[in-house]
Protein backbone atom coordinates (compact mmCIF):
# COMPACT_ATOMS: atom_id res chain seq x y z
CA UNK A 1 0.00 0.00 0.00
CA UNK A 2 2.82 2.37 0.93
CA UNK A 3 4.59 1.67 -2.38
CA UNK A 4 1.36 2.34 -4.29
CA UNK A 5 0.92 5.73 -2.58
CA UNK A 6 4.51 6.69 -3.33
CA UNK A 7 4.07 5.63 -6.96
CA UNK A 8 0.96 7.81 -7.42
CA UNK A 9 2.62 10.74 -5.68
CA UNK A 10 5.63 10.56 -8.00
CA UNK A 11 3.39 10.15 -11.05
CA UNK A 12 1.30 13.20 -10.16
CA UNK A 13 4.39 15.29 -9.48
CA UNK A 14 5.98 14.34 -12.80
CA UNK A 15 2.72 14.95 -14.67
CA UNK A 16 2.24 18.41 -13.16
CA UNK A 17 5.81 19.27 -14.09
CA UNK A 18 5.19 18.25 -17.70
CA UNK A 19 1.99 20.30 -17.82
CA UNK A 20 3.79 23.36 -16.40
CA UNK A 21 6.54 23.08 -18.98
CA UNK A 22 3.99 22.74 -21.77
CA UNK A 23 2.15 25.82 -20.56
CA UNK A 24 5.13 28.11 -21.09
CA UNK A 25 6.87 26.24 -23.91
CA UNK A 26 8.41 28.73 -26.32
CA UNK A 27 8.16 28.70 -30.10
CA UNK A 28 11.74 28.47 -31.38
CA UNK A 29 10.94 28.65 -35.10
CA UNK A 30 12.54 32.08 -35.43
CA UNK A 31 16.23 32.29 -34.57
CA UNK A 32 19.15 34.32 -35.88
CA UNK A 33 20.41 31.22 -37.66
CA UNK A 34 17.03 30.45 -39.25
CA UNK A 35 16.87 34.02 -40.53
CA UNK A 36 20.41 33.67 -41.89
CA UNK A 37 19.53 30.47 -43.75
CA UNK A 38 16.38 32.09 -45.12
CA UNK A 39 18.21 35.07 -46.61
CA UNK A 40 21.67 33.67 -47.40
CA UNK A 41 20.79 32.54 -50.91
CA UNK A 42 19.39 35.91 -51.95
CA UNK A 43 22.02 37.91 -50.03
CA UNK A 44 25.20 35.76 -50.16
CA UNK A 45 27.41 38.44 -48.57
CA UNK A 46 25.56 38.54 -45.24
CA UNK A 47 27.28 37.47 -42.03
CA UNK A 48 25.73 37.04 -38.60
CA UNK A 49 26.71 39.77 -36.13
CA UNK A 50 28.38 38.22 -33.08
CA UNK A 51 28.15 39.58 -29.52
CA UNK A 52 31.10 41.70 -28.47
CA UNK A 53 32.04 42.96 -25.01
CA UNK A 54 33.25 46.53 -24.44
CA UNK A 55 35.47 47.78 -21.62
CA UNK A 56 33.18 50.72 -20.85
CA UNK A 57 30.04 48.56 -20.61
CA UNK A 58 29.00 46.48 -17.60
CA UNK A 59 26.73 43.55 -18.45
CA UNK A 60 24.14 42.17 -16.02
CA UNK A 61 22.11 39.21 -17.24
CA UNK A 62 18.78 37.72 -16.16
CA UNK A 63 17.45 40.50 -13.94
CA UNK A 64 13.91 39.77 -12.78
CA UNK A 65 11.59 42.68 -13.51
CA UNK A 66 8.14 41.09 -13.24
CA UNK A 67 6.57 38.19 -11.36
CA UNK A 68 3.74 36.29 -13.05
CA UNK A 69 1.50 33.58 -11.61
CA UNK A 70 3.60 30.73 -12.92
CA UNK A 71 6.99 32.30 -13.73
CA UNK A 72 9.13 35.44 -13.84
CA UNK A 73 10.13 37.76 -16.67
CA UNK A 74 13.72 38.94 -17.07
CA UNK A 75 15.79 41.59 -18.79
CA UNK A 76 19.50 41.90 -19.53
CA UNK A 77 21.28 45.20 -18.87
CA UNK A 78 24.24 46.73 -20.72
CA UNK A 79 25.30 49.71 -18.66
CA UNK A 80 27.68 52.38 -19.83
CA UNK A 81 30.10 53.29 -17.04
CA UNK A 82 29.46 57.04 -17.32
CA UNK A 83 26.89 58.61 -15.02
CA UNK A 84 23.17 59.14 -15.80
CA UNK A 85 22.95 57.88 -19.37
CA UNK A 86 19.95 58.00 -21.65
CA UNK A 87 18.39 54.54 -21.70
CA UNK A 88 17.44 52.39 -24.68
CA UNK A 89 14.93 49.55 -24.24
CA UNK A 90 15.23 46.94 -27.01
CA UNK A 91 12.30 44.71 -28.03
CA UNK A 92 13.01 41.64 -30.15
CA UNK A 93 10.99 40.42 -33.12
CA UNK A 94 9.61 37.05 -34.15
CA UNK A 95 6.03 37.60 -35.26
CA UNK A 96 4.80 38.06 -31.67
CA UNK A 97 5.11 34.29 -31.24
CA UNK A 98 8.82 33.48 -31.35
CA UNK A 99 12.28 34.96 -30.89
CA UNK A 100 13.98 35.97 -27.65
CA UNK A 101 15.89 38.84 -26.09
CA UNK A 102 19.32 37.42 -26.97
CA UNK A 103 18.70 38.46 -30.61
CA UNK A 104 19.13 42.10 -29.57
CA UNK A 105 22.32 41.60 -27.55
CA UNK A 106 24.91 42.64 -30.19
CA UNK A 107 22.94 45.81 -30.94
CA UNK A 108 22.54 46.62 -27.24
CA UNK A 109 26.26 46.11 -26.59
CA UNK A 110 27.38 48.49 -29.32
CA UNK A 111 24.80 51.19 -28.54
CA UNK A 112 25.76 51.02 -24.86
CA UNK A 113 29.41 51.56 -25.77
CA UNK A 114 28.39 54.87 -27.37
CA UNK A 115 27.15 56.34 -24.08
CA UNK A 116 23.81 54.69 -23.34
CA UNK A 117 22.45 52.14 -20.89
CA UNK A 118 20.64 49.45 -22.88
CA UNK A 119 18.14 46.81 -21.83
CA UNK A 120 16.91 43.79 -23.80
CA UNK A 121 13.50 42.62 -22.64
CA UNK A 122 11.78 39.25 -22.32
CA UNK A 123 8.02 39.46 -22.79
CA UNK A 124 5.14 37.01 -23.13
CA UNK A 125 4.62 35.68 -26.65
CA UNK A 126 1.29 34.91 -28.28
CA UNK A 127 1.30 31.20 -27.40
CA UNK A 128 1.44 32.17 -23.73
CA UNK A 129 -0.64 35.34 -23.58
CA UNK A 130 -2.58 37.43 -26.10
CA UNK A 131 -2.39 41.17 -26.72
CA UNK A 132 -2.07 43.42 -24.75
CA UNK A 133 -0.07 41.27 -22.28
CA UNK A 134 3.25 41.84 -24.06
CA UNK A 135 2.65 45.60 -24.11
CA UNK A 136 1.99 45.53 -20.37
CA UNK A 137 5.20 43.53 -19.89
CA UNK A 138 7.44 45.99 -21.72
CA UNK A 139 5.83 49.00 -20.03
CA UNK A 140 6.45 47.30 -16.70
CA UNK A 141 10.10 46.82 -17.69
CA UNK A 142 10.36 50.56 -18.40
CA UNK A 143 8.93 51.31 -14.97
CA UNK A 144 11.33 48.85 -13.35
CA UNK A 145 14.31 50.48 -15.07
CA UNK A 146 13.20 53.92 -13.90
CA UNK A 147 12.68 52.63 -10.37
CA UNK A 148 16.26 51.33 -10.39
CA UNK A 149 17.73 54.23 -12.34
CA UNK A 150 20.59 54.80 -9.90
CA UNK A 151 21.80 51.19 -10.21
CA UNK A 152 21.54 51.32 -14.01
CA UNK A 153 23.09 54.81 -14.43
CA UNK A 154 19.93 55.98 -16.20
CA UNK A 155 18.54 59.47 -16.71
CA UNK A 156 14.79 58.82 -16.37
CA UNK A 157 13.92 61.87 -18.50
CA UNK A 158 15.73 60.39 -21.51
CA UNK A 159 14.27 57.00 -22.43
CA UNK A 160 14.13 55.56 -25.93
CA UNK A 161 12.36 52.41 -27.04
CA UNK A 162 13.70 50.42 -29.99
CA UNK A 163 12.00 47.46 -31.60
CA UNK A 164 12.72 45.09 -34.48
CA UNK A 165 9.99 43.76 -36.80
CA UNK A 166 7.04 42.74 -34.59
CA UNK A 167 9.04 44.23 -31.72
CA UNK A 168 9.09 47.49 -33.69
CA UNK A 169 5.31 47.38 -33.98
CA UNK A 170 5.19 46.96 -30.20
CA UNK A 171 7.79 49.65 -29.53
CA UNK A 172 5.95 52.19 -31.66
CA UNK A 173 2.62 51.36 -30.03
CA UNK A 174 4.22 51.77 -26.59
CA UNK A 175 5.70 55.12 -27.59
CA UNK A 176 2.46 56.45 -29.05
CA UNK A 177 0.45 55.45 -25.96
CA UNK A 178 2.44 57.40 -23.38
CA UNK A 179 0.17 58.21 -20.41
CA UNK A 180 -2.73 56.26 -21.93
CA UNK A 181 -4.18 54.35 -18.95
CA UNK A 182 -5.77 51.73 -21.19
CA UNK A 183 -2.27 50.46 -21.91
CA UNK A 184 -1.15 50.47 -18.27
CA UNK A 185 -1.62 47.20 -16.40
CA UNK A 186 -1.43 48.82 -12.96
CA UNK A 187 -3.07 52.23 -12.85
CA UNK A 188 -1.86 52.74 -9.29
CA UNK A 189 1.81 52.63 -10.21
CA UNK A 190 3.34 56.04 -9.58
CA UNK A 191 6.30 55.47 -11.88
CA UNK A 192 5.70 56.54 -15.47
CA UNK A 193 6.30 54.21 -18.41
CA UNK A 194 6.66 57.21 -20.73
CA UNK A 195 9.38 57.13 -23.38
CA UNK A 196 10.97 60.13 -25.09
CA UNK A 197 12.02 58.65 -28.45
CA UNK A 198 11.06 55.71 -30.69
CA UNK A 199 13.19 53.66 -33.08
CA UNK A 200 11.33 51.37 -35.47
CA UNK A 201 13.34 48.72 -37.35
CA UNK A 202 11.02 47.50 -40.11
CA UNK A 203 7.84 47.23 -38.06
CA UNK A 204 4.28 47.86 -39.23
CA UNK A 205 2.33 50.88 -38.00
CA UNK A 206 -1.12 49.60 -38.94
CA UNK A 207 -2.42 46.03 -38.96
CA UNK A 208 -5.28 46.71 -41.38
CA UNK A 209 -3.89 48.88 -44.16
CA UNK A 210 -3.54 48.75 -47.98
CA UNK A 211 0.21 48.10 -47.56
CA UNK A 212 -0.19 45.51 -44.81
CA UNK A 213 -0.20 41.77 -45.37
CA UNK A 214 -0.79 40.72 -41.77
CA UNK A 215 -2.89 37.61 -41.32
CA UNK A 216 -2.63 34.43 -39.28
CA UNK A 217 0.40 35.36 -37.17
CA UNK A 218 -1.11 38.71 -36.19
CA UNK A 219 -4.44 36.99 -35.51
CA UNK A 220 -2.76 34.63 -33.06
CA UNK A 221 -1.45 37.58 -31.07
CA UNK A 222 -4.53 39.79 -31.35
CA UNK A 223 -6.92 37.00 -30.38
CA UNK A 224 -8.77 36.75 -33.68
CA UNK A 225 -8.91 37.83 -37.31
CA UNK A 226 -9.73 41.37 -38.41
CA UNK A 227 -13.32 40.32 -39.16
CA UNK A 228 -13.60 38.87 -35.66
CA UNK A 229 -11.74 41.62 -33.77
CA UNK A 230 -11.72 44.82 -35.86
CA UNK A 231 -11.56 47.10 -32.82
CA UNK A 232 -8.56 45.25 -31.40
CA UNK A 233 -6.71 45.37 -34.74
CA UNK A 234 -7.23 49.13 -34.83
CA UNK A 235 -6.37 49.66 -31.17
CA UNK A 236 -3.11 47.69 -31.49
CA UNK A 237 -1.98 49.86 -34.40
CA UNK A 238 0.34 52.73 -33.50
CA UNK A 239 -1.12 54.81 -36.34
CA UNK A 240 -4.38 54.98 -34.38
CA UNK A 241 -2.70 56.77 -31.47
CA UNK A 242 -0.20 59.17 -33.04
CA UNK A 243 -0.89 62.79 -32.07
CA UNK A 244 0.81 66.02 -31.02
CA UNK A 245 2.33 64.27 -27.97
CA UNK A 246 4.06 61.49 -29.90
CA UNK A 247 7.84 61.39 -29.33
CA UNK A 248 10.38 61.81 -32.15
CA UNK A 249 10.74 58.65 -34.22
CA UNK A 250 13.35 57.03 -36.45
CA UNK A 251 12.25 54.50 -39.07
CA UNK A 252 14.92 52.20 -40.51
CA UNK A 253 13.49 50.00 -43.22
CA UNK A 254 14.37 47.19 -45.58
CA UNK A 255 13.23 47.02 -49.20
CA UNK A 256 10.02 45.22 -48.22
CA UNK A 257 7.14 47.72 -48.13
CA UNK A 258 4.80 45.45 -46.17
CA UNK A 259 6.99 45.90 -43.09
CA UNK A 260 6.34 49.62 -42.86
CA UNK A 261 2.62 49.61 -43.56
CA UNK A 262 1.14 52.88 -42.32
CA UNK A 263 4.50 54.65 -41.98
CA UNK A 264 3.84 57.37 -44.56
CA UNK A 265 0.42 58.10 -43.04
CA UNK A 266 2.06 58.44 -39.64
CA UNK A 267 4.72 60.79 -41.00
CA UNK A 268 2.00 63.11 -42.35
CA UNK A 269 0.57 63.41 -38.83
CA UNK A 270 4.01 63.87 -37.26
CA UNK A 271 4.82 66.61 -39.79
CA UNK A 272 1.51 68.30 -39.04
CA UNK A 273 2.60 68.67 -35.40
CA UNK A 274 6.24 69.46 -36.24
CA UNK A 275 7.46 66.27 -34.52
CA UNK A 276 10.92 65.24 -35.63
CA UNK A 277 10.99 62.06 -37.70
CA UNK A 278 13.60 60.42 -39.89
CA UNK A 279 13.52 57.61 -42.45
CA UNK A 280 16.50 55.52 -43.50
CA UNK A 281 16.22 52.64 -45.98
CA UNK A 282 18.43 49.76 -47.03
CA UNK A 283 17.25 49.31 -50.64
CA UNK A 284 18.74 45.85 -51.09
CA UNK A 285 18.56 44.05 -47.78
CA UNK A 286 16.85 41.22 -45.90
CA UNK A 287 13.99 42.13 -43.61
CA UNK A 288 16.11 41.30 -40.55
CA UNK A 289 19.01 43.53 -41.62
CA UNK A 290 19.92 44.46 -38.00
CA UNK A 291 21.15 40.91 -37.42
CA UNK A 292 23.69 40.92 -40.23
CA UNK A 293 26.74 42.52 -41.71
CA UNK A 294 27.09 44.53 -43.94
CA UNK A 295 24.01 46.40 -42.62
CA UNK A 296 24.73 46.32 -38.90
CA UNK A 297 27.29 49.13 -38.61
CA UNK A 298 25.20 51.53 -40.69
CA UNK A 299 22.17 50.63 -38.57
CA UNK A 300 24.10 51.50 -35.41
CA UNK A 301 25.22 54.77 -37.01
CA UNK A 302 21.63 55.79 -37.84
CA UNK A 303 20.43 54.85 -34.35
CA UNK A 304 23.14 56.60 -32.35
CA UNK A 305 22.98 59.79 -34.46
CA UNK A 306 19.22 59.92 -33.91
CA UNK A 307 19.60 59.28 -30.17
CA UNK A 308 22.33 61.90 -29.87
CA UNK A 309 20.07 64.43 -31.59
CA UNK A 310 16.83 63.68 -29.74
CA UNK A 311 18.10 62.75 -26.26
CA UNK A 312 21.65 63.90 -25.64
CA UNK A 313 21.31 67.23 -27.43
CA UNK A 314 17.69 67.73 -26.42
Amino acid sequence: MYKLIVFWFLFLMSSSTVFAVQEIKKDTSYTVNSSFLKYKKKFPAIEIVKPKRFKNVTEKATIKYKTLENRNLYLDAFINDSDKNPAVILVHGGGWKSGNKSHMKPLAQVIASKGYSCFVIEYRLSDEAKYPAAIFDVKKAIQFIKENAKEFYVDTTKIAILGASSGAQMATLIGTTNNNLKFEENHQNQVSSTVNAIINLDGILAFKHPESKEGKVASLWLGGTFNEKPTVWQEASALTHVDEKTPPILFINSQYERFHAGRDDMIKILDKYNIYNQVETFPNSPHTFWLFHPYFNKTVHYITKFLDKTLKNK
